[in-house]
């Protein structure tokens, strides 16, 4: 009994390990997009992540192959790709323009919409306790944003609709993933969104720089490592155990935001964004104390 026991806990430490790696990659992603301004449309910038991380697919293409989706799932894979490249847009054009603090915890909000999503789309009851954790989460999204205390800017409601189309994204993955390889859905995703931002990139094309082009794909590297992190997180440990580890990446937006970017740290902010954390940990955790088939993601699978 010990040593299950034993067992189970370096489990839950590696699984905590590899999601709080996860929050670096992440912060990684959002550090560098910040840290490129606005000089590249945020379009473009967008497309040449995702053109640039095609190279990083290249190990699934067996797999892929292996496993051509049919006519449906390539409407819906379709789909995807249309709301996951607006997304993409909003979340580029938001992150150049409001402090990154802003911009992860507002990101927290995800997994609130795909619970609301859930419950209207699909099906999927709303028991009182998710009820209560939505409107701590929306309690949250009011401490952040302050509507009539401080001024919400376009970057913020850029960030606001951000939240709701990768919710609808995440949706969609849900729904498909049963249906066929992991490998499939993230190489179709990555193929659509390319496409799909490709004419919003060349409407007003910017000649990048060479140290543009690597920033870019570094961003695309630090992405594609972050969900591979995160899918070794869940592999070790209960998502009710690894969730809490991502409110870090929080406290690490605030202080790489003040140390490099000069940012000043919004108590508020950090206080929100914490309150919608506790509010999908706490329904992650009743999902697998129930051990229903989980809809409310984790805060790192609606990410870019």
């Amino acid at each position: 009994m010990n040593e299950k026991l034993t067992k189970q806990k370096s489990q839950n430490l590696t699984g905590v390990f590899w999601m709080i790696l996860t929050g670096i990659c992440f912060l990684g992603v959002t550090a560098l997009v910040k840290f490129m301004g606005t000089r590249i449309p945020a379009a473009e910038a967008a497309f040449l992540r995702y053109a640039l991380g095609l190279v990083l697919l290249l190990p699934m293409l067996k797999d892929f192959s292996q496993n051509l989706p049919n006519r449906k799932l390539s409407i819906l894979f379709a789909a995807r790709g249309v709301v996951h490249t607006v997304g993409v847009v909003l979340w580029f054009f938001a992150m150049s323009r409001i402090p990154l603090a802003d911009v992860t915890a507002m990101n927290y909000m995800s997994p609130i919409y795909v619970t609301l999503g859930a419950a209207i789309f699909l099906g999927e009851p709303l028991a009182l306790r998710r009820i209560l954790a939505i409107l701590l989460a929306i309690v949250g999204a009011f401490l952040i944003l302050r509507p009539g205390f401080r001024e919400v800017s376009i970057g913020h409601l850029a960030m606001i609709f951000t939240a709701i189309f990768f919710a609808f994204s995440y949706l969609i993955a849900k729904h498909t993933s049963g249906k066929t390889t992991a490998s499939v859905v993230v190489v179709m995703l990555s193929i659509y969104v390319t496409i799909g931002l490709a004419p919003l990139a060349f409407l007003n094309w910017v000649t990048p720089t060479w140290i543009e082009l690597i920033l870019l794909f570094a961003v695309a590297f630090f992405a594609t490592a972050g969900h591979y992190t995160m899918t070794l997180a869940f592999a070790a440990a209960p998502i009710s155990v690894t969730q809490p580890a991502t409110f870090l990446q929080l406290v690490w937006a605030v202080l790489v935001g003040s140390i490099i970017f000069g940012e000043e740290i919004d108590l508020y902010v950090t206080g929100g964004g914490g309150l919608i954390l506790c509010s999908i940990t706490f329904m992650s955790w009743r999902e697998a104390v129930i051990k229903r088939k989980a809809m409310t993601p984790t805060v790192p699978q609606t990410k870019v």
